[in-house]
């Protein structure tokens, strides 16, 4: 491949300090700090970035610190390292991209990435993949920049596509096909009861001898399209228009086929189609994985949201997402640890901004969260892998210190109530956190720093020492880069009064909805 030179991503690869002398590494910078009068709320966040930085370790024959899963989990899976290190990218990017990279440098010559790699092993008897490496990849570099980094991104997601059409359609559909139970990290899941854990001799090439085996997958299905659709964009980066294109073309032909084939209308649900073309009819999280990678339209998201993740019967429990929907006949009780059969887990929380922004739910959202960080602090900063969905409690059985309930507690308190980049822009979500009388949250930007203060009263918004705007009532306010006001955005459940005040005295007053959105 032709090297070519786009260190880019504006200003904001700035705030990384860019220049470590490893090759798409950035170096260390001062990252956002939030600090509030709850005591309880803020030794629980602490916690999580403390939990995060002891997990942040050297594994099996690799130099760089990575992030890996923590609690019993010593190691980094495909399934989820990559995102989980791009969302702690916020506080260290380093640990981003070397998480990343760990997948990439020890990528095998014909194209396959380790599902995992322990403290002294690397996995090869399945695919387990859930957010596309490929997709992370490409947005940590829109985040921090980095030539070299994007390049190594593209060949090795490009080959890992190339590897998975050529042993995971073996029924030349164009699907994605699942052979184990942890191709899709459905450990303890009813939709893989009676099926091997993983594929004979540890090969993810070998398939078992197993009854309708191998099954059209919607959700590794949907991986592969969010991937390609991720190498498109890289290709076009890279000037390479003629791959950008033909990417292009097989991601709209794999989301076609998701739909046709593996999508059942009177369910409003995604379902695996197994070898003698029965789908396995247990609703699960694979829905919220196929939503997450934007696969379906508005129209028929719409149709899905309601009558399965917004059903409180369904998938809208108390304290959402349960792996497997509450009236389904296969949903697990009493719940086991490490179970897909019906627990809520810290996973399918922190993948859900993928997808809930995309759609237009955040107000949704912001009770999903809400809903996380309260079970995490009534349970004293307990980071655990899963919860009951009913009533908020976490498996006792597990030991905590998960990385992915760690990344949820930081991540959803600064969603909930912080400033964070959006896009090439800032985003002020104004919501005094619970129990809090005053919280403040800065986060350093090529333009100085952005604070957002809170109390009883208001949400006081200001960038370089500048104040821009001060906001009565629940909402987000999305500003330019230089903090020019563009859009509110409606973030709580309920209808709100929302008023805006701008210095010099100009005052606007909005009765605004649920996800409402006015240009400003």
């Amino acid at each position: 491949m032709q090297r070519r030179t786009f260190l880019r991503v504006g200003a904001w690869a700035a705030v990384a300090g860019l220049g470590d002398s490893r090759p798409g590494i950035p170096a260390a910078a001062p990252g956002p700090v939030f600090e509030t009068d709850n005591a309880e709320l803020l030794g629980a966040y602490r916690g999580a970035l403390g939990c995060l930085a002891q997990n942040t370790v050297k594994v099996f024959e690799y130099d760089e610190p990575v992030l890996i899963e923590g609690s019993v989990y010593r190691g980094v899976w495909l399934e989820c390292a990559p995102q989980e290190s791009l969302v702690y990218s916020a506080w260290r990017p380093e640990a981003g991209f070397s998480t990343h990279r760990i997948f990439f440098a020890t990528q095998r010559e014909d194209g396959y990435i380790y599902c995992n790699t322990k403290m002294d092993t690397r996995g090869t008897g399945q695919i387990q993949m859930v957010v596309p490496i490929a997709a992370t990849a490409l947005e940590l570099f829109e985040r921090f920049g980095g030539d070299e980094f994007l390049e190594l991104a593209y060949r090795s997601s490009s080959r890992w596509d190339d590897w998975l059409v050529r042993y995971r359609n073996t029924r030349g559909t164009g699907l994605c096909e699942g052979f184990v139970e942890y191709d899709t990290g459905h450990d303890h899941s009813p939709r893989w009861n009676g099926i091997p854990k993983q594929c004979p001799d540890r090969d993810a090439r070998k398939m078992p001898a197993a009854p309708g085996i191998p099954r059209l997958c919607p959700d590794l299905s949907a991986t592969v399209y969010g991937g390609r659709v991720a190498l498109a964009r890289m290709a076009r980066i890279l000037g390479q228009r003629a791959e950008a294109g033909r990417w292009e073309e097989s991601a709209a032909a794999i989301r076609k086929k998701i739909v046709e084939r593996l999508y059942v209308p009177e369910d409003a649900a995604f379902y695996d189609l197994d070898s003698a073309n029965q789908f396995v009819r247990i609703r699960s999280d694979v829905i919220s994985r196929v939503l997450g990678e934007h696969v379906v339209d508005r129209k028929l998201f719409d149709e899905i949201y309601r009558r399965q993740i917004r059903n409180p019967r369904a998938f809208w429990a108390p304290y959402p997402l349960p792996s497997i929907a509450l009236d389904d006949p296969a949903f697990v009780r009493p719940i086991p640890r490490n179970s897909w059969g019906g627990a809520t887990q810290a996973l399918t929380a922190l993948r859900a901004p993928r997808w809930m922004e995309h759609y237009g739910k955040p107000s949704d959202l912001a009770h999903l969260m809400t809903q996380w960080v309260r079970a995490i602090v009534a349970a004293g900063g307990l980071l655990a892998q899963q919860m009951d969905p009913l009533n908020g409690k976490f498996s006792t059985e597990d030991p905590g210190g998960y990385s992915p309930a760690a990344l949820v507690m930081a991540d959803f308190t600064w969603r909930l109530s912080g400033v964070r980049r959006e896009a090439d822009g800032l985003e002020w979500n104004c919501r005094l956190p619970e129990k809090s009388r005053t919280a403040t949250f800065t986060l350093p930007t090529p333009r100085g720093a952005a604070v957002l203060r809170h109390n009883e009263k208001e949400s006081v918004l200001s960038l370089a020492g500048r104040e821009l705007l001060r906001v009565a009532g629940v909402a987000r306010i999305v500003t330019s880069a230089e903090g020019k006001p563009q859009r509110l955005v409606g973030s709580s459940t309920v209808p709100v009064d929302v008023a805006l005040a701008q210095p010099g005295g100009r005052r606007r007053t909005f009765h605004l909805g649920p996800d409402a959105v006015v240009e400003l």
